[in-house]
């Protein structure tokens, strides 16, 4: 090979190199956080989130579901039972809960949608029951796969918007422990 294609072909994996690192730090496990798994005995359509494992699976069919990892309630806030989606909302403005608000009462009333302050993430699906839980993304995908809100599901941003595609208003969501 001529000393001007050594060049080129070392040029180009450099920047391959310089490429894939890039994806790697911005695109971090959200990207492999979804699976395709066997789970059996509910309805295709159905969400179910089972705490304990800190993982939402969304049936597709037969005993096939899309397996989310998600965050989950604290120790005593978090819940179970049966709920549906009654709105879906991209980038929605958020308003703390009096729960909240009683915590840290510097907390604005109101936080736009698309603020990094905003614990909505890209999107939020508000659940059945007074409207106090919502699966929703998250600015902090760091929290994903812990024990740390206030009884909502936090899913990676990616993920909530992956999910927000495939799910209508009136989705069974059921929740175990």
């Amino acid at each position: 090979m001529s000393d001007h294609m050594n060049r080129l072909y070392s040029s180009i994996l450099s920047l391959v190199t310089i490429v894939f690192v890039t994806l790697v730090i911005i695109c971090p496990s959200s990207s492999r956080a979804r699976e395709i798994v066997h789970l059996s005995g509910y309805s295709e359509g159905t969400i179910i989130v089972k705490t304990s494992q800190r993982r939402l699976y969304y049936i597709v069919g037969g005993d096939t579901a899309i397996r989310y990892p998600v965050g989950v309630g604290k120790a005593g806030m978090a819940w179970s039972g049966t709920a549906y989606i009654q709105g879906k909302y991209i980038r929605p403005a958020w308003s703390p809960p009096e729960m909240i608000k009683h915590e840290n009462p510097k907390i604005p009333n109101v936080i736009p949608g698309g603020s990094s302050a905003n614990p909505m993430g890209a999107a939020a699906m508000i659940l059945s029951g007074g409207g106090e839980y919502a699966i929703h993304g998250t600015n902090n995908p760091k929290s994903i796969g812990g024990f740390v809100s206030h009884g909502c599901i936090r899913m990676y941003n990616a993920d909530i918007m992956d999910l927000y595609e495939r799910v209508n208003l009136g989705t069974k969501v059921v929740v175990l422990p």
